[in-house]
């Protein structure tokens, strides 16, 4: 077995990751613990932040932003600092992978291929510091009006356990470099790479306060979202939990991102090549064991080639499944399910299914690996599951699965095909699979999706905006949007007129009746 040498994994994990205490006279902490989903293995117990904790931490990001030591910094020294940390990130891929491995049942192969863009957001965005520009204003008179970009101040991050430091990264590079103060809230299944990934921080020079990270639950979540000094909160969730946190960010008049749910549907053309069509599907499908927002879950098919595409999909389904075993060997296609409990979730969407035939897959794995004999049964693990006539009104095909389920339907024209893709109410991500230059753009443009690609999926770039439609969330990860909704324009006028001419031109209150300047 061309597995990683284990000898290392206890010498990168604390047993017990520990919280120095902000306040005191609190004798109880609240701990949890954080186990591999792949073998139910016990990892390390986590000291969740409790409510005195949060309080504290936001208090002292207040305190730190107020200070300027960071919110005041030129920007070619926050450009500096996010570099260092880009190569401070990247010198700790191999050891940050592992972690994400053990802490998530992903296969090594998938997160070291992962952590090893994640120093690319830290370049980014050190980079547009250095070559980002203001603007002045043409405004009448003789009047200077520039416009500066200046930090919001202290926010908030909810980020979720299935891209654990991936999705933590593309939301802390351009608060931090826009100057916040930034306080995240880890999922509490896999914290560790975030709490590893905030020494980095510190060893790069980041100052004290302007990145902390609160392991815990919802009630730490909530808590920390509800703080009144918070004005900005950025959260990857399901649509249900956007929904609740969006209200309680409203009522505080803070700014808000949401990343939610999805349910992308993937549109194959008869002019498609069907085997670069069959790879992207089972890319779109079954990365990260389908646990992923723009997961390609409606798999929509043109007729003429529906029998062909789906004999080489099944044979690239059966192969995946084959190739399942230890995710810490290298040849491991795909890994686990994140929990048992969202395993027993998936595992019951499928058996309670009130329309829809199950072509393979459809039951949690149990037994030996033909990979590498390992044994299914001490994980949550669930096989690549296909499944055929899907009546689009059930809930296999309008509710998020977050597991590796597909549902398959025929199509016959192209306004066909893009009614049945659009027959959602999420907006995230959407895939097309044609030769035809002219039907991609088109269809393209008729999607509601906030994402679409074409003859590809899933591909992600620190420059490109990131965020969906309908009930899919609310703004955009990534490039210049995300560093704007991460500041607040501030526009100085700066009246250059000799004093002479301002005399006569802006006294409203003169005695003449002569014409003034207002305005």
């Amino acid at each position: 077995m061309r597995a990683l040498p284990r000898d290392r994994i206890k010498a990168l994990l604390q047993d017990h990751y520990r919280r120095p205490s902000q306040c005191k006279g609190n004798p109880l902490v609240e701990r949890f613990t954080v186990s591999n989903p792949a073998n139910g293995n016990l990892l390390c117990t986590v000291d969740a932040a409790s409510s005195e904790e949060v309080d504290s931490a936001v208090s002292r990001a207040q305190a730190t932003f107020e200070s300027g030591i960071w919110s005041k910094a030129s920007a070619i020294h926050r450009s500096s600092v996010l570099s260092r940390l880009a190569d401070s990130l990247h010198r700790c891929i191999p050891d940050i992978a592992l972690i994400e491995t053990l802490q998530t049942g992903r296969p090594i192969r998938e997160m070291n291929a992962q952590m090893s863009r994640l120093p690319d957001w830290l370049s980014y965005y050190a980079a547009l510091l250095r070559t980002n520009h203001g603007f002045i204003a043409p405004t009448q008179g003789k009047l200077l009006n520039y416009i500066r970009r200046i930090p919001l101040g202290v926010v908030a991050q909810v980020t979720p356990f299935n891209h654990p430091l991936f999705i933590a990264v593309k939301k802390i590079a351009p608060a931090l470099a826009a100057g916040n103060s930034v306080v995240v809230k880890p999922s509490e299944l896999a914290p560790i790479s975030l709490l590893e990934f905030e020494k980095l921080t510190q060893e790069a020079g980041l100052p004290d306060g302007v990145l902390t990270v609160l392991p815990g639950g919802h009630t730490t979540g909530k808590q920390l979202v509800s703080h009144s000094l918070i004005r900005k909160v950025d959260i990857t969730a399901g649509t249900q939990t956007g929904r609740m946190l969006g209200a309680i960010v409203g009522s505080n008049l803070a700014a808000f991102t949401a990343e939610l749910g999805g349910k992308a549907p993937i549109l194959i053309f008869d002019d498609a090549d069907v085997i670069s069509a069959v790879n992207g599907v089972a890319f779109a499908a079954f990365v990260a064991s389908g646990q992923t927002c723009v997961s390609g879950t409606r798999i929509i098919i043109q007729e003429n080639i529906y029998g062909s595409f789906m004999t080489a999909f099944l044979e690239k389904v059966e192969s995946i499944r084959q190739r399942m075993g230890d995710p810490m060997d290298e040849r491991c296609s795909m890994g686990s399910i994140i929990s048992p409990r969202h395993l027993d979730r998936i595992d019951n969407i499928v058996a309670r299914r009130q329309s829809g035939t199950i072509l393979t897959g459809g039951q949690r794995m149990m037994g030996k690996s033909s990979l590498n004999d390992f044994d299914f049964s001490c994980g949550s693990f669930y096989p690549p599951t296909v499944i055929t006539d899907v009546d689009v009104k059930h809930e296999l095909w309008q509710e998020e699965i977050f597991g590796p389920v597909v549902v398959v339907k025929k199509f016959s024209t192209e306004s066909d095909g893009v009614r049945l893709a659009n027959a959602s109410k999420y907006g995230l991500g959407a895939g097309i699979w044609t030769r035809d230059v002219s039907r991609a753009h088109r269809v393209a443009a008729d999607i509601e999706a906030g994402l679409v690609w074409i003859n590809t999926h899933h591909r992600n770039d620190p420059s490109s905006p990131w965020g969906g439609m309908k009930e899919s969330g609310i703004g955009r990860e990534n490039g210049l949007e995300a560093l704007e909704a991460y500041s607040q324009s501030k526009s100085v006028i700066v009246n250059v007129a000799p004093p002479d001419e301002s005399r006569q031109t802006d006294d409203w209150f003169a005695d003449s009746v002569e014409q003034r300047r207002y305005g």
